[in-house]
């Protein structure tokens, strides 16, 4: 977020809000991500500029953002996913520790 501009960060603030405070998110905003171990793209668009938050949902709840990027193409990464995964399983494993 210390990368983007005040307008970029204000509207992925926007859309976090949005996100927690609809019963159901439409997938413009929010979708699973097929193919995953349960990871969540978070969607949020700005004129031309597109980004993406990913994240899991915890006890039903979507709480933990892992990561995110500047969409420039058609195709997510897939190293951006599998990074994703790679933090929800350290959390999950922190979790069941405490």
């Amino acid at each position: 977020m210390d990368s983007l501009s005040a307008k970029e960060s204000q509207k992925i603030v926007w859309v976090l809000n949005l996100i927690e405070s609809l019963p159901m998110v439409p997938q413009e905003y929010s979708k699973k991500l097929q193919n995953s171990d349960g990871i969540r793209e978070v969607r949020v668009q700005l004129g031309n500029n597109a980004f993406r938050l990913f994240g899991f949902l915890d006890k039903g709840r979507f709480v933990i953002l892992t990561n995110g990027f500047s969409k420039k193409s058609q195709k997510t990464p897939h190293q951006v996913i599998a990074l994703a995964e790679q933090r929800k399983k350290e959390y999950q494993e922190r979790k069941i520790h405490e």
